[in-house]
């Protein structure tokens, strides 16, 4: 058992209410041994509260533990948190189904055509017989996976149930269900190369920054696609456009971008073979009970004096 002090409340800070519903994210903890409260930025706290926000404030400091309810933490103080010896966690891997079925609606979409037909039923537009070997079926064409964490395995599992066949990139070279053969980051240009999809599911960081660049986008087939459900950096934006324009890949489904929101003048817009949607990959009408059901098992391993899940800081 910790010496810390035991967790009298749980306090969702108001800036939650930027992604899920607050109330009914409050409510998700009705089963919760102490009281929960919506508080904004003028609540104090000590030892014995437990946070929930999406934006950092500096008066977490003064609790017992601070959850940041986005996979990213970026906004948070980590080095503050470690020396004020509070906890902070984040809510990373709890995304492997939105995502997963995310990028999975990318690829079916792309492959048959999906979007273009909504581009024409938007102009009451019934479209010609397209090309004969335009349209294809996922099933038996190659996906490489870049990032086999939550993300990645997620959407190997769902594409391996669709008869794809699935190779990943990873550090780790212990076997992934769904995954018939691991490479190892470096290398990346052999995983990729002669894959009809290839999917960004990594983190940001400096080492995977700018990633997926001219030279990765040239290696790609020209009937390939390039779907990106992780970070904006990632991807060379840039050359992404330039491959495009070049036709040297075939199109992209993108939920993500340097810069968000995607700015009117990116040339992203206009692409016929590009899906883009706004940061949404996991957008549900039940996230808020996802991220609930995380918090509630790291409040709990924090009052056992537990290893705390998804520790950052």
């Amino acid at each position: 058992m910790s010496d810390r002090p035991q967790l009298e409340r749980l306090c969702i800070h108001e800036t939650v209410d930027e992604k899920i519903p607050i109330e009914a994210f409050a409510d998700a903890f009705a089963d919760l041994d102490v009281p929960v409260e919506v508080v904004g930025d003028d609540e104090s706290f000590d030892r014995t509260d437990a946070v929930a926000s999406f934006r950092p404030r500096e008066a977490f400091l003064d609790a017992g533990w601070t959850h940041c309810i986005r996979a990213g933490y970026d906004e948070f103080d980590t080095d503050a948190y470690e020396a004020e010896g509070v906890p902070l966690t984040n809510s990373t891997g709890i995304h492997d189904t939105t995502v997963g079925e995310l990028a999975i609606g990318y690829m079916v979409s792309l492959a048959r055509m999906l979007h273009i037909y909504r581009d024409h039923q938007n102009d009451h537009d019934w479209l010609a017989e397209p090309e004969y070997d335009r349209p294809f079926t996922v099933e038996n064409e190659r996906l490489c996976v870049i990032g086999l964490g939550t993300l990645g395995r997620g959407i190997a599992e769902r594409a391996d149930a669709l008869g794809m066949d699935v190779v990943g990139v990873r550090r780790s070279d212990d076997p992934v269900p769904g995954v018939s053969e691991l490479y190892h980051p470096d290398d990346l240009h052999e995983a990729i190369d002669g894959a009809r999809f290839v999917v960004v599911a990594v983190p940001h960081t400096p080492e995977t920054e700018g990633m997926i660049s001219t030279a990765e986008l040239e290696l790609m087939r020209e009937d390939a696609y390039l779907v990106n459900v992780a970070r904006g950096p990632i991807v060379d934006e840039d050359a992404l456009i330039d491959a495009l324009d070049a036709s040297e890949i075939a199109g992209a489904g993108l939920d993500v971008f340097e810069t968000e929101p995607l700015p009117e003048d990116s040339p992203l817009w206009d692409f016929e073979e590009v899906i883009i949607s706004p940061h949404r990959g996991s957008a549900t009408n039940r996230y808020h009970l996802d991220i609930a059901e995380l918090v509630t098992e790291i409040f709990e391993q924090y009052q056992a004096g537990e290893t705390l899940r998804n520790r950052v800081a």
